[in-house]
């Protein structure tokens, strides 16, 4: 009869994969522990030991997702992982950094000319809000009036 992996096994075999948040982890193991197991202190050995770090986690989800989606997108999907405020004062500012170059980038993608008519205007100012991207951010994306990212 085969046994089946313990608790630390199976967390070690999800971190492998990818990195989780401690709240993720431990609701992926919620439905593999026993009365005896405890969830809390195997999380906490993750994380002194370093297999399990929400830095690293926040910090590649938002490079996974700073293609695609605007800083408030990806802060508002982090802030349901219950990070710590400084890891998330971190990811702010790393976003905030690089947000208009990334929203140049998304737009010229998917345009790639500024537009010519006020439905287009609106589309594409649409677009980028779908997207998470700032007010700001997205007038100045669709002016044109950008800087040079070199």
């Amino acid at each position: 009869m085969k046994q089946k992996p313990s608790l630390k096994a199976r967390a070690l075999r999800f971190l492998a994969s990818r990195e989780h948040s401690a709240r993720e982890l431990a609701a992926k193991l919620k439905p593999y522990a026993e009365e005896t197991d405890d969830i809390e202190s195997l999380i906490q050995w993750l994380q002194e030991k370093g297999f399990l770090s929400e830095g690293r986690f926040a910090e590649t989800y938002a490079r996974h997702r700073a293609a695609r989606y605007g800083s408030r997108k990806i802060l508002y999907d982090l802030q349901n992982h219950q990070l710590p405020s400084s890891v998330m004062q971190e990811i702010t500012e790393t976003l905030e950094e690089t947000e208009l170059q990334r929203a140049f980038a998304l737009w010229e993608r998917k345009f790639g000319k500024p537009p010519e008519t006020l439905p287009e205007k609106a589309k594409q100012i649409r677009f980028l809000q779908q997207r998470g991207f700032l007010g700001n951010i997205i007038r100045q994306v669709i002016k044109g009036d950008l800087p040079d990212f070199d």
